[in-house]
């Protein structure tokens, strides 16, 4: 099924990765370094590189691989349509993803190259769009109600350590069936508070294709709008409303009305494939592929997420496995040529 990925060739600043040694990276030491330090001896920078590899190889490292970006609805007892999940199946599908070694990221993180999981675990970036109550809905206490797809998702995070309870929201005018700005405001603070990553989806939900650019440009910007004026925090990436590219992919990335500007880091599709690490000459930041979230059955046999997480464990050369270190892009030095250029700095071919 490798003939089935999309490639595309696709920009993402350098700056980004720099920055991601600001964060987990840094509280990264090697054990080499860690044992230079004890005796007082620095080591060499290549003595540090070697350990690095002999580190990345130790885990079959390959950050330039695929990652899943499941597209999921509605999480609801009882589905009405193909997009919707029960909340046992969104449960088993987590478990999954656990089980299989996943750790979640956000959109945000994908999209700018911060991927700082564990050595030898894979990440999955995990989206919601609409803004369902289904999805996140708040009890009297302001906590997520237990069936919810937040509370599902917390609930699998806490049963298996490692598993982080992070995913990215991609709203739009319905904001989660809560009514006015306190409301709005105390539903996206809550998931801004908790880690949570909250993209842009337009507000109104329409299809973008065939759209001239002032109404592409309008509708995203009521989006961002939306957004900002509830909780100050801008969108980083956009969702097309039914996966739907304007004429001007870039339209969809970069843009403003009225004053407001938006300048994404990523924009997402709608489906079929896993998509490709964000390190690779492959990441085409305009239009990233989901996979919808779906047993095998029908078209899903071969393009869904229970059809695409099988195929990447038959296939784990093909899957992004991280090094354990967000400063260095690692992988098998034969999958060099697929790296793009201007991480060179950064890679860690072993």
């Amino acid at each position: 099924m490798r003939g089935f990925g999309k490639r595309h060739i696709g920009l993402l600043s350098l700056a980004v990765v720099a920055l991601a040694g600001c964060s987990q990276g840094e509280t990264k030491v090697s054990a080499q370094h860690a044992a230079a330090q004890k005796s007082g001896k620095p080591a060499s920078a290549q003595e540090a590189h070697k350990a690095a590899a002999e580190r990345a190889a130790k885990v079959k490292a390959n950050e330039l691989g695929q990652i899943p970006v499941i597209m999921y609805h509605r999480v609801v007892a009882k589905p009405a349509g193909p997009d919707d999940r029960t909340p046992q199946q969104f449960r088993s599908e987590l478990e999954r993803l656990a089980k299989d070694g996943y750790v979640p990221i956000t959109a945000k993180e994908y999209t700018t190259g911060r991927i700082g999981i564990p050595a030898g675990r894979h990440p999955v970036v995990l989206t919601f769009d609409d803004s369902s109550p289904s999805q996140l809905t708040l009890d009297g206490m302001g906590a997520p109600k237990p069936d919810t797809a937040v509370g599902i998702l917390q609930d699998v995070a806490r049963k298996n350590p490692g598993f982080r309870p992070v995913a990215t929201f991609y709203v739009i005018k319905d904001m989660f069936g809560t009514f006015g700005p306190e409301a709005q405001a105390q539903t996206l603070g809550w998931l801004r508070d908790n880690g949570f990553d909250i993209g842009n989806h337009t507000r109104d939900h329409l299809n973008l294709r065939g759209k001239s650019k002032d109404q592409v440009t309008d509708q995203i910007v009521a989006g961002h709008k939306l957004i900002t004026s509830l909780i100050k925090d801008a969108p980083s990436t956009l969702a097309l409303p039914y996966g739907n590219q304007p004429s001007t992919k870039d339209w969809a990335m970069h843009g403003g009305a009225g004053g407001t500007n938006y300048n994404y880091t990523g924009v997402f599709l709608a489906g079929y494939t896993p998509a490709p690490s964000p390190f690779s000459k492959d990441f085409d930041p305009l239009g990233i592929p989901r996979i919808r979230a779906m047993d095998k059955v029908g078209d899903c046999a071969r393009f869904c997420s229970t059809a695409w997480l099988d195929w990447l464990n038959a296939h784990p050369e093909e899957r992004y496995t991280s090094d354990g270190d967000v400063r260095t892009v690692a992988f098998p030095k034969f999958k060099a040529p697929y790296a793009a250029p201007r991480f060179a700095r950064y890679t860690l071919p072993y």
